[in-house]
Formats: structure tokens, sequence, C-alpha cells
């Protein structure tokens, strides 16, 4: 079990965010900004898609770019303590 949850729970969670997935067009390419040249897609489809978040176990990599245009990065247990977190708020 991944933070506290059923293996069935995630897979819902998993289908319910893939609902949500919009496909992103890249407008502009950064200039190089991470130290992995693999990392530079994955940067400019947050940059472009106007992410909130990048949820990757690759922190060290993303976190000094990321920063840069206000992107938070999340491990991927740090995403699904949120999501649990603000499904216990009380709805007012």
């Amino acid at each position: 079990m991944a933070q506290g949850l059923a293996p069935e729970a995630i897979e819902e969670f998993l289908a319910e965010l893939t609902a949500l997935i919009e496909p992103v067009e890249v407008h502009f390419q950064w200039p190089p900004q991470s130290r992995d040249p693999n990392d530079e897609t994955v940067l400019e489809v947050a940059i472009n898609g106007r992410a909130d978040a990048l949820v990757t176990y690759n922190v060290a990599d993303f976190a000094g770019p990321a920063e840069r245009f206000r992107i938070s990065v999340l491990r991927p247990g740090e995403l699904l303590k949120k999501v649990k977190a603000r499904a216990e708020l009380p709805i007012h």
C-alpha cells in the first residue's frame, strides 16, 4: 500500500487524474534549464502548460529550473498526501 491507500484506490485515483489530462502544445522552447538534457521536454511542457506542479521522483534535477518558473516540484507521495488532505476537508 502506498500512502495508506489500497491498490484499488490508487487505480481509481490515477483513472480520475488521467481524465483531467489536457494536451499541451509547446509554443516556446526555452534555452536549456536543466543539468539533464533528457528533462528539458518535461520542463518545457510544464512551462507551456502553465503547470502548478511537476510530479517526479527526480526532484534534484527539476527543483532549480522549476523554481525559476514558479512551478512546485513534488514527489508522487507528496501529491497523494495533498490530494488526500484536500479530500478530507469539510465542504462549506
